[in-house]
């Protein structure tokens, strides 16, 4: 029996007794006069319960739900154990079946072609998303992009690869996730201009409609890589801002853009960093980073 603590939980018949509750039975009930108020409460204990010895995991859902899985994680698995759900073990005869259904589970799953074309494309993803760092959602955009596209027969007689590598870069402009094609073209080992063709492929074929970049996205990964200050970051923020108001920032690259305006927040805060380490860290050329240089200084009357 546990007392409510709450003093002004009294009982509506009376007005004198507190309220009690059982919580075996799950009535709550005056302590006084004994007027029951519910005969039954909401359980607070765990909602699951083990009729077998499969150990610890009593979880009753499996992974959730994903663009990124061949199966989408809808798939269903038939226990190896040959026993049944109270844990005895079954009869000749129900094991046999069990081997048979789990024969033909097997192959309905993988033996499909446009399974096993989900199976290599989704892996090529799985080891980009850790190569690159990308997050979820990213990686979410990108097998929905793909699956679109296998949709519309755009894969056959192309690269998996090459297509995979695209739809996250598509994924990454619609996300507006700082990583350029460089980037992925490094990490999945194929040439750019391979990977572009696709990704114009996909632009045109499934009618996207990609964001403009935001240079100061980009801030935070070059500044990152060249071990900038907080201050110089800031201060090259507040330099995109004003360029981006004065409308020179258009049609320019959005990388090399972020890397002018951390050598100009540099030269004005006396950070001692080259055009080199700049460059490097932003994966752009001094040419670049000159040019873009130049036109801020003229922009912003430095």
């Amino acid at each position: 029996m546990v007392k409510n603590v709450n003093p002004k939980d009294r009982c509506p018949r009376c007005g004198q007794g507190t309220l009690v509750t059982d919580a075996t039975t799950g009535e709550n009930f005056c302590g006084k006069c004994g007027f029951v108020i519910t005969d039954k409460v909401d359980e607070s204990g765990p909602e699951w319960r083990s009729f077998s010895n499969e150990g610890e995991n009593k979880s009753r859902a499996g992974v959730p739900t994903s663009l990124a899985m061949h199966d989408m994680g809808l798939a269903t698995v038939i226990n190896p154990q040959n026993r049944d759900a109270t844990g005895k073990p079954l009869t000749s005869a129900m094991k046999s079946t069990i081997e048979r259904l789990r024969t033909w589970d097997s192959r309905s799953q993988v033996h499909e072609p446009v399974d096993r074309n989900f199976r290599q494309a989704f892996s090529e993803l799985d080891r980009l998303k850790d190569k690159l760092a990308v997050g979820d959602a990213v990686i979410e955009k990108a097998a929905y992009i793909y699956r679109k596209a296998l949709e519309k027969g755009l894969v056959r007689g192309r690269s998996i690869s090459a297509l995979i590598a695209s739809a996250l870069y598509a994924a990454c402009r619609d996300t507006e996730t700082p990583r350029t094609l460089k980037d992925i073209g490094h990490a999945s080992n194929i040439k750019r201009k391979d990977i572009a063709r696709c990704y114009r492929l996909l632009l045109r074929e499934l009618n996207l409609k990609m964001p403009v970049v935001d240079p100061v996205k980009c801030i935070s990964r070059i500044a990152s890589k060249a071990g900038l200050s907080e201050k110089t970051k800031r201060a090259a923020t507040k330099i995109l801002q004003t360029a981006e108001e004065q409308k020179i920032s258009a049609g320019k690259d959005p990388m090399g853009l972020a890397a002018a305006a951390l050598y100009v927040a540099c030269v004005t805060n006396g950070e001692n960093k080259t055009q080199r380490d700049v460059a490097e860290a932003a994966g752009v050329t001094e040419v670049t980073i000159r040019n873009r240089y130049k036109g801020l200084k003229v922009a912003l009357n430095l």
